[in-house]
C-alpha cells in the first residue's frame, strides 16, 4: 500500500518494532509492568498486550507511555538503532492518525536530545481536525503551516494561523488542531519534549 506516492509501513511492522523497544526502554529505565501504568495512566494489561504485540494502541495511548519512559514515539516505533546520521526515507515515516476523509499525521522523524525531539507532517481535511491531552510540563510545539489556515486552539483560545506561518506554544494544556476552510490544511510541526527527571 502506498500513502503520497511512498510505502506505507506494514502494521504488524510498527506492532512489533512497539513491542520491542517498550520492553526494552521500559527494562533499562528499571520499571515494573505494575510502576509502567501508574507512571503513564496506561493500564497494566494494556502495557501487557502491547509489549507481546498482540494489539495495535491508540495514538494517545502510544504517547502517554513515551511521556512516561521520557523518549520520543519515533524511539517507540523504530524498526532498529541506527548509526549516528540516520537517514529516514519517506517509506519509514509512521502515520499514527488517519480519518476516512483523508486527513492525517505522519511522523517524520524523532531524537532523544536532551530529550525527544519529534518531526511531524500533517495533513487535515476542511472541518476536520486533531486535539491533543496536555503533554508534560515544558513540552513545547512549533507548526509552521505550509498550505491552508490553521485554527489552533491551546487552552481552550483559538489563534488563527495563516500559510507561511509559524506558531509555537506551551503544549502542557490540552490543545487541537484544525481546519475550518474549505481547503486542506498542510503543516510541518516540530516537538520537544523535556527529558525524564528520576
Amino acid at each position: 500500500m502506498t500513502r503520497g506516492g511512498w510505502p506505507v509501513p506494514d502494521t504488524d511492522q510498527v506492532t512489533q518494532a512497539l513491542a520491542r523497544n517498550l520492553k526494552r526502554l521500559r527494562t533499562e529505565r528499571g520499571h515494573t509492568l505494575d510502576s509502567l501504568a501508574a507512571r503513564s495512566g496506561v493500564s497494566r494489561g494494556m502495557v501487557v498486550q502491547i509489549e507481546q504485540a498482540r494489539t495495535n494502541p491508540s495514538v494517545g495511548t502510544v504517547v502517554r507511555l513515551a511521556d512516561a519512559l521520557g523518549v520520543s514515539i519515533a524511539r517507540l516505533l523504530d524498526y532498529a538503532e541506527g548509526p549516528s546520521v540516520r537517514l529516514v526515507p519517506g517509506d519509514r515515516a509512521v502515520p499514527l492518525w488517519t480519518t476516512p476523509a483523508g486527513s492525517s499525521g505522519t511522523l517524520l522523524a524523532g531524537v532523544e536530545a536532551p530529550g525527544p525531539l519529534e518531526l511531524w507532517s500533517w495533513r487535515i481535511e476542511p472541518g476536520e481536525g486533531h486535539g491533543s491531552e496536555s503533554h508534560p510540563a515544558g513540552t513545547v510545539e512549533l507548526v509552521r503551516v505550509d498550505e491552508g489556515e490553521l485554527t489552533l486552539t491551546v487552552d481552550g483560545r483559538d489563534h488563527i494561523v495563516p500559510a507561511g506561518t509559524t506558531a509555537t506554544f506551551d503544549a502542557a494544556v490540552a490543545h487541537r488542531y484544525g481546519n475550518a476552510a474549505d481547503r486542506p490544511l498542510l503543516l510541518t510541526m516540530v516537538v520537544s519534549v523535556p527529558p525524564l527527571t528520576r
